[in-house]
């Protein structure tokens, strides 16, 4: 549990600082889905799944 907490962190300041930089690249891409893969595995994806549906609810019952 310990090393993907590391890696996950690691990995989201990594994505943070290629966002910031301006241009995102193929190897900053990866980053970020790597993030996502490390994220899923952790004990908050259940709380970003039901933050992330939640959202969509939101924005799919908006009408212009």
């Amino acid at each position: 549990m310990a090393i993907s907490i590391s890696a996950v962190v690691l990995l989201l300041i990594l994505a943070v600082i290629f966002l910031r930089s301006g241009g995102l690249k193929v190897s900053h891409a990866l980053v970020c889905a790597l993030l996502g893969f490390c994220l899923a595995g952790t004990s908050i994806a259940p709380t970003i799944h039901s933050g992330m549906s939640a959202t969509a609810d939101i924005v799919s019952g908006l009408r212009p």
